[in-house]
C-alpha cells in the first residue's frame, strides 16, 4: 500500500512539474509574441512626418542596441547623437524641402529671427506625436498579435500587459538616461557617392597612387565643408578667438598624409600643426626629402621625434620653414606654451635592439616631468611620442598629446590632465598593405580658448585607409575646461602591464 501511494505521489509530482514547465513556456511564448507584435505595430503605424522650419522630416522609432538618435541626410551621410541608453532609437530622415517656407524666411527678417524657436517647438511637437502614435500602435500590435496567434482572450490580455510593461520600461529608460548635451557632440559618417572608385585592390594601389591622393584631398575638402555647414552647434567653433591645433602622428613616410594635412589646415583654419613623431620609417638620408613638404604648409609645424625618426630626420625637419623641433624644450607657438620631448629609442626595424621596457620608458618620462615641474611658468601642452612616457607628465600640463599605438584614444587622468593618443595620419604607411583591413587615416582638430589656453573641444577626423573613401568626423566637448590640474602621482606600468601610482622623483 505504501509503495502504491509513493508511486501515485511521484506521478502527481511529475504532472505538477510538467504543468509548471508548460505554463512557463506558454508565458514566455505570449511575451515573445506580444513584444514582436508590438514592434511590428510601431514600425508599421508609428512613423510620422513633421514640418520643422524649412524642411520636412520623417520620424521613426526603431529597435537599437545603442539607443542613439540618427539624422539621415541622404545622400550626404548621417549625423549620430548619443542621446540615451535604451533599446529604442530615433531616426530623423530629411524627406523634403518646403520651398514656400524657405522663400518666406528669406523675405522676412523677423521670420529668420524666430526660426530657431519655431524649429525647436515644431520638433518637440513632432516627437510628441511620434511617441503617442508609437504607444498606441505598439499596444494595439501586442493585443492583436497575441489574439491572432493564441485565439483566446486570456493570452491576448496577457500579451497586452506584456506590451504595456515593455513600452513603459523602455520609456523610463529613455527618460532616465536622456542626455541633452549630446546634441553638441555629433558624429558625422558619410560616403562620397559621386566620387569615382579609383582605387581597387592592393596590387593596383601603387599604379594609381596619384589618382588616389587627388581624390582623397577632394573628399576631405567636400566632407569638411559639409560638416562646417551643418554642425555650427557650439558657438566656439566659429569663434575667431579660439586657437586651432591640428594633431597628427605616425605618418610613416606616406605622402597621402600631406594631402590630408593641407586640406584640413585650409578647411578648419588651423593655427599650428603638432606632429607627435614617426614621420619617417627608417630615418635614413633619402627619407629626409620627405620633410620638405613641411615648408609648403605655410604655418608652424611642431615636431617631436618618434622611435622611427633618427637624429638626421630631426635635423632635416628643423631646416624646414615653419618647423619647430622640440626635444626637452619649451616654445610658444600660436599663443600656446608647448613642451616637447623626443623618443629615447631609435627602432627603424627589428634588427636594431634597444631598451623598450615599459618601466625604463616610465622612468625616462618621470625624470623629464620632474624637470618640467621646476619651470617658473607652466606649459599649456605637452607633446611626446609614446603614451607610456606621456602618462608621466600627468599634472604638469592640462593637455598631453602622443601617438605610437596607431589607434586613437583619449583619457582623463586623475590629476585632471587629458591625454589624447592619436592614430596614424599616414594610415600606418605602406605597411598597412600587410593587413586585410586598411589602417584608417586619423587626425584631430583641437580648439583652445585664446585667453585661458584650455581645451574647449576637439574634432576626431577618420578617413578610410588605402582603397576606401569613407569619412567620419566626431565632435567632443570638454565638460570642464577650467578644472584644476594638480601634480599628483604619475602613472607607471606594473610588471603585468597594468598601471599603478608612483611618486615622481
Amino acid at each position: 500500500m505504501d509503495l502504491r501511494k509513493l508511486k501515485n505521489l511521484g506521478k502527481r509530482a511529475r504532472r505538477l512539474r510538467s504543468f509548471a514547465v508548460g505554463r512557463v513556456m506558454r508565458g514566455a511564448a505570449v511575451v515573445a509574441v506580444a513584444l514582436a507584435s508590438a514592434w511590428l505595430g510601431i514600425m508599421l503605424g508609428g512613423p510620422v512626418r513633421a514640418n520643422v522650419g524649412p524642411v520636412e522630416l520623417g520620424m521613426t522609432a526603431e529597435p537599437s542596441w545603442t539607443g542613439e538618435t540618427v539624422l539621415d541626410a541622404h545622400p550626404f551621410g548621417t549625423l549620430l547623437f548619443d542621446t540615451h541608453d535604451a533599446p529604442v532609437g530615433l531616426r530623423l530622415t530629411l524627406e523634403n524641402i518646403n520651398t514656400a517656407r524657405v522663400a518666406m524666411i528669406l523675405d522676412n527678417p523677423r521670420m529668420s529671427a524666430r526660426l530657431p524657436a519655431m524649429m525647436e517647438k515644431e520638433l518637440r511637437e513632432g516627437v510628441r506625436t511620434l511617441v503617442i502614435r508609437a504607444l498606441v500602435c505598439g499596444l494595439a500590435g501586442g493585443l492583436i498579435g497575441s489574439l491572432i496567434v493564441f485565439r483566446r482572450p486570456g493570452p491576448a490580455l496577457a500579451g497586452l500587459l506584456s506590451a504595456v510593461v515593455a513600452i513603459a520600461g523602455t520609456g523610463a529608460a529613455v527618460a532616465l538616461t536622456f542626455r541633452p548635451s549630446a546634441v553638441v557632440e555629433p558624429k558625422y559618417t558619410g560616403l562620397l557617392a559621386g566620387a569615382p572608385s579609383l582605387v581597387g585592390d592592393a596590387e593596383s594601389i601603387v599604379t594609381r597612387f596619384e589618382s588616389y591622393r587627388t581624390q582623397l584631398a577632394k573628399l576631405v575638402n567636400n566632407v569638411s565643408q559639409l560638416y562646417d555647414t551643418v554642425s555650427a552647434l557650439p558657438l566656439y567653433d566659429s569663434d575667431p578667438a579660439s586657437i586651432r591645433i591640428l594633431h597628427v602622428s605616425d605618418i610613416h613616410l606616406n605622402p597621402i598624409a600631406w594631402n590630408v594635412i593641407r586640406s584640413l589646415t585650409e578647411q578648419f583654419k588651423i593655427d599650428a600643426v603638432v606632429d607627435t613623431g614617426d614621420l619617417t620609417d627608417h630615418g635614413t638620408g633619402p627619407e629626409d626629402k620627405f620633410t620638405e613638404e613641411i615648408s609648403r604648409l605655410g604655418l608652424p609645424y611642431v615636431f617631436v621625434r618618434g622611435n622611427h625618426d633618427s637624429g638626421s630626420t630631426q635635423k632635416a625637419v628643423a631646416k624646414q620653414k615653419g618647423a619647430v623641433v622640440l626635444d626637452d624644450t619649451v616654445k610658444t607657438v600660436a599663443g600656446l606654451r608647448i613642451y616637447g620631448l623626443g623618443d629615447p629609442r631609435f627602432t627603424p626595424d627589428k634588427s636594431v635592439s634597444v631598451d623598450s621596457d615599459l618601466e625604463s620608458l616610465a622612468a625616462f618620462g618621470s625624470e623629464h616631468a620632474a624637470r618640467l615641474g621646476l619651470e617658473r611658468k607652466p606649459v599649456d601642452l605637452v607633446a611626446v611620442h609614446d603614451p607610456t612616457i606621456a602618462r608621466q607628465f600627468s599634472g604638469r600640463a592640462p593637455m598631453i598629446l602622443a601617438g605610437h599605438s596607431h589607434e586613437r584614444s583619449t583619457e582623463l587622468l586623475p590629476s585632471g590632465t587629458r591625454l589624447l593618443v592619436q592614430g596614424s595620419t599616414g594610415g600606418a604607411g605602406l605597411r598597412a598593405l600587410e593587413h586585410d583591413e586598411p589602417t584608417p587615416v586619423a587626425a584631430s582638430v583641437l580648439y583652445f580658448d585664446r585667453k585661458s589656453h584650455r581645451l574647449r573641444a576637439w574634432d576626431d577626423i577618420t578617413l578610410g585607409g588605402l582603397g576606401e573613401q569613407s569619412v567620419q568626423i566626431e565632435r567632443h566637448v570638454e565638460s570642464a575646461p577650467g578644472r584644476t590640474i594638480s601634480p599628483g602621482p604619475t602613472v607607471s606600468p606594473s610588471p603585468t602591464g597594468a598601471t599603478t601610482g608612483a611618486t615622481p622623483p
